[in-house]
């Protein structure tokens, strides 16, 4: 489906394991800043900038995520997020930093000077699940091939 054509964006759905709710409430509600929507004794709904994002208890959950090189950089896949607003990324990134988190690889810019050009930083979650949030300065980059 072409972009012109195509409806208003809608939120997307997301359920991934972790390995302990209280560290996963902590660190979506707090440090993420996502508002908590319903919950159980085995799962957590979070919003994510208006994204659904679920967090499902398994006790025995191991991340193992792989690698992969993307513009001289150690990827870890999978991982998911959000495109940010340049704004809204750059408030995350100062957050994120000033708490003292670990980055995967750091805010950074990703394809300098060339189609696609992106800031991007890449985190784990208390579980290992990881997480990259980006941004462009203009959004009809996000696909852009040439």
């Amino acid at each position: 489906m072409s972009t012109e054509t195509q409806a208003p964006l809608r939120p997307f759905h997301l359920a991934f394991p972790v390995d302990d709710l209280d560290a996963a409430r902590q660190f979506y509600g707090g440090l993420m800043d996502c508002p908590e929507g319903r919950s159980d004794a085995c799962w957590i709904d979070f919003s994510l900038y208006g994204h659904q994002i679920v967090t499902h208890l398994d006790p025995d959950f191991e991340a193992r995520p792989l690698i992969n090189p993307v513009d001289g950089e150690q990827v870890p896949v999978p991982h998911f997020g959000v495109v940010l607003t340049m704004a809204d990324w750059q408030a995350l990134a100062d957050r994120l930093s000033a708490a003292g988190v670990t980055f995967v690889i750091p805010p950074t810019v990703r394809f300098r000077g060339q189609v696609g050009e992106q800031a991007t930083m890449f985190f784990q979650d208390p579980s290992g699940n990881a997480l990259e949030f980006k941004a462009f300065a203009s959004d009809d980059q996000l696909f852009a091939k040439d």
